[in-house]
């Protein structure tokens, strides 16, 4: 018998590990991972590289005039094992990491427009099946009839260790405190927004992961999926 193809939406906090439970899913289950947050990165390192963000403003007409030039498409490492981002040919996947891009997505993020290219990209993509997709609003807009949604959180102190943690070797001058800010402030904004905010969908399984090992998370995420099917 053929196998079932399902959809999995994962929704959560920054930081809270979205992107390594989906890629774990991805690789268990043989699924095509899609990081929807490097797609929002994407549009964000753009604005910086082309002045459309300067100094914490962001000139919207240039931004909503530039849209239709942005092209974003992923490609799989076969050598490191990863799926990477590409903006406009390029490959950006360490440029979308950086602490300049982490400060300014949120901002990028509330803009209709943005949101309303990223969405459609996204739903074309999830049509065919088959899908693990991580970010904000997957399970609530991008993927409403997700056959399996997670909802992820954890602690904010010990996410912002954790993302302290990942990036300090590449960035001397990042304190935790500084990374604690930032995640303050993306929760803010993330919940807060008017557009598509972040919120539990009524049908999603909630995985607090603050006192769980990677391990031990994952292991209850592959058994919670195979139940479903």
């Amino acid at each position: 018998m053929k196998k079932k193809l399902i959809n999995i939406a994962i929704d959560g906090h920054s930081s809270c590990g979205k992107s390594s439970i989906a890629k774990c899913i991805s690789k268990e289950f043989n699924m095509t991972y899609i990081d929807s947050g490097a797609m929002y990165r994407a549009i964000t390192l753009y604005c910086i590289e082309n002045e459309i963000i300067f100094e914490n403003a962001i000139d919207y007409t240039l931004l909503l005039q530039s849209l239709k030039k942005i092209d974003i498409s992923f490609n799989y490492n076969i050598a490191l094992s990863i799926t990477e981002t590409f903006l406009n040919g390029k490959n950006v996947e360490h440029l979308i990491r950086d602490s300049r891009v982490s400060d300014q997505v949120s901002s990028i993020s509330k803009i209709r427009e943005v949101r309303d290219k990223l969405i459609d990209f996204q739903q074309k993509i999830c049509s065919k099946k088959n899908v693990v997709m991580d970010g904000r609003d997957i399970g609530t807009k991008v993927m409403p009839d997700a056959d399996v949604k997670f909802f992820i959180t954890a602690d904010v102190s010990v996410r912002a260790q954790r993302r302290f943690d990942e990036l300090k070797t590449n960035n001397k001058d990042l304190t935790y405190a500084k990374v604690l800010a930032n995640l303050n402030k993306r929760d803010s904004d993330d919940v807060g927004r008017k557009i598509n905010p972040l919120l539990k969908a009524v049908d999603a399984i909630v995985i607090d992961n603050t006192f769980l090992s990677f391990v031990n998370q994952n292991e209850l995420v592959f058994n919670l999926i195979k139940n479903h099917n």
